[in-house]
């Protein structure tokens, strides 16, 4: 049995890859390095370059590596470009889903794990969002992940599609020093950009309703992400139940002041972050419950703060050149 990872050459797919192999499974990359590096790819693990949106190379790689489930990660993840460039969004998330899940029903492969995301709450006006808050996505990205959750589900009442779909809230950190977060948009890599090029971080606003003024959000490492994968796999695998959706999340947020303070005493560079506005439409608060997830599977929280911190930095400090 093989698992076929789209999107694993990405910060994300990749330490599911590594998931996958901790646990004895086999797996297949399918990536068009768009944002990901044939580099996060481990050398054991076959890599076929290409789009989720060319059916004949999916049909083809299914065949080749007797792909029996997938792990669909792949996608434009950037919520606030998917504002200037929605046609793209909509084409790679949710035609590049529809053409995987095409592909899928042709080679009768019938399990699999969706990459959903946090956006697909919108602003949410609860201090812990559960799986049942309401949906109100305010971006392309954000109505194209769901859009992809509606999609498993009709497959599922048309052909039977066995499916989960793990919404994540902030990932960070590395459990692998050959894989860092290389997108330009995320806290941690603006933040470490900056220390490396000797400026100062930046927090956008610093008078929110909240304890230090800055927004509040929920960072989960991403090998704990990864397990949870493996763990959703799994259970597909053994035909045992699943929720529609799960959301992986700490119940417990962290402030971006308290982030600052953490990067200074773990990469041992002192600074006093800059105060930008606001940005227009950033909540004070997102924070969710994974107590669902915790339920089936085996989501949990292994790292502190400071352990995400000082993977992340130490996986990119691998990287300087």
């Amino acid at each position: 049995m093989t698992w076929l990872v789209t999107g694993g050459a990405g910060y994300i797919g990749a330490h599911v890859v590594r998931a996958l192999l901790d646990a004895n499974l086999k797996a297949v990359v399918l990536d068009d390095l768009s944002s990901g590096h044939e580099s996060f790819v481990p050398a054991a693990v076959p890599f076929v370059q290409a789009s989720i949106l060319d059916g004949r190379r999916l049909i083809e790689t299914i065949d080749e590596h007797e792909v029996t489930g997938v792990i669909h990660v792949a996608g434009f993840k950037y919520a606030g470009v998917s504002v200037q460039r929605p046609l793209h969004t909509y084409e790679q998330n949710v035609t590049g889903t529809a053409t995987l899940l095409a592909a899928m029903q042709d080679r009768g492969v019938d399990r699999i794990v969706f990459s959903s995301s946090a956006a697909v709450y919108g602003t949410p006006d609860v201090d812990l969002v559960t799986e049942d808050t309401p949906k109100s996505p305010q971006s392309p990205y954000g109505e194209s992940k769901l859009i992809g959750e509606w999609l498993l589900r009709d497959q599922a009442i048309a052909t039977g599609l066995r499916h989960t779909s793990l919404r994540y809230f902030n990932v960070v950190g590395s459990g692998d020093p050959d894989v860092y977060d290389t997108s330009p948009h995320n806290l941690f890599p603006l933040v470490f950009e900056a220390l490396v090029a000797g400026k100062t971080p930046r927090i956008n606003g610093n008078d929110y309703p909240t304890p230090d003024g800055t927004n509040v959000r929920d960072y989960i490492h991403v090998a704990d992400l990864a397990v949870s994968h493996v763990a959703a796999a799994r259970r597909l695998d053994a035909g045992e139940p699943l929720e529609t959706a799960y959301n992986l999340g700490s119940g417990d947020g962290v402030s971006v002041g308290e982030i600052m303070s953490t990067v200074a005493e773990v990469t041992g560079i002192p600074f006093t972050p800059e105060i930008a506005p606001r940005r227009a439409g950033d909540p004070a608060r997102i924070v969710a419950a994974g107590d669902l997830a915790a339920r089936d599977l085996d989501w949990r929280m292994r790292h502190t703060l400071a352990e995400m911190v000082s993977s992340a930095w130490e996986a990119r400090r691998a990287h300087l050149v």
